[in-house]
């Protein structure tokens, strides 16, 4: 397994600050994606999706205005889901950890600490 942590981090969400602070507080070589300024790929999507164990459904923030503008009361099927996620990366939950071929999502942030057993 790698030692390095992939972040996907938002520097404007308490939630992600919180979660790389405990990571480099706890000495974890951390790899901060700002994935808003470099949106993952659907492929790369797809394979968190798959590390988390969740649908790709799961994974969007519903609260957001373009979900509710864009989205909102339409049944999004995996790939219906994916596409959103890689068109709209303020979509993506956050934040995300991922080590090896394990991923978490940072809520609560104490959460990234599993990637570290």
């Amino acid at each position: 397994m790698s030692d390095s942590i992939t972040l996907f981090h938002n520097p404007r969400c308490s939630k992600s600050r919180a979660a790389l602070s405990l990571l480099q507080e706890a000495g974890a070589d951390v790899n901060v994606v700002l994935y808003l300024d470099t949106p993952p790929s659907r492929d790369t999507l797809a394979r968190v999706v798959a590390q988390l164990g969740i649908t790709p459904d799961a994974l969007i923030r519903r609260g957001e205005e373009i979900f509710k503008t864009e989205y909102q009361g339409k049944t999004l099927g995996a790939d219906a889901a994916l596409d959103a996620l890689a068109t709209h990366p303020k979509l993506i939950e956050r934040p995300i950890a991922i080590r090896g071929t394990r991923a978490v999502i940072g809520r609560p942030p104490e959460k990234v600490l599993e990637l570290l057993d």
